[in-house]
Order: structure tokens, then C-alpha cells, then sequence
């Protein structure tokens, strides 16, 4: 099943020095890891505010937030999951 997070980050909590260029690349690098495994199907950046939206590829809405609780910036509570949607086929299309 597909799965469509939005996140921000939480810039509100902590200021923009926290979001440290390790710290990012430990967060882009577990993003690619996800990525490769195939759970993290779409990543964009939002245009927005700073944050991403991420298309999954999941077994269970629980396995989505697990990824996302094992992301660096989530972890460090500096990422907030704004809205997580099951998504289905729309029917409109079917035959």
C-alpha cells in the first residue's frame, strides 16, 4: 500500500544553527537509504516551508512511522509529521 507524509521542520522549537551539516547529511543519508530500499518510493523538498513530502511503499501505516521515527531530524525531534494519508487507486481510471 502507498502512504503520503508531509513534514516541516520544527525551525519554530530550534533555531536554524541546530540544523548542523552533519546533522543533515545523516539525515539525507538515511533518506537514501530508505530510498534504495524502495520503502521511500518519491522524496521532494517543499517549496513552502522547510520540510519534505514522501511517497512510501509499505506493508502498514506502522511500518511508515517507523521509518520516519528512525530519520535523524525526527529522532532529535526537530521534524514534525505534519499528515501521513493511506492512499488508494483512483477508481475513475479503472476500465
Amino acid at each position: 500500500m502507498q502512504y503520503l507524509t508531509l513534514t516541516r521542520r520544527r525551525l519554530d522549537a530550534f533555531p536554524a544553527e541546530a540544523f548542523t551539516p552533519e546533522l543533515i547529511a545523516r539525515e539525507q543519508k538515511r533518506a537514501k537509504e530508505l530510498y534504495g530500499s524502495g520503502l521511500a518510493r518519491q522524496i521532494w523538498k517543499r517549496a513552502d516551508v522547510a520540510g519534505s513530502v514522501i511517497l512510501w511503499e509499505a506493508n502498514s501505516e506502522a511500518e511508515v512511522r517507523g521509518a520516519f521515527a528512525a530519520l535523524p531530524l525526527a529522532q532529535q525531534g526537530m521534524l514534525e509529521l505534519v499528515a501521513l494519508v493511506p492512499l488508494e487507486p483512483y477508481p475513475g481510471l479503472a476500465q
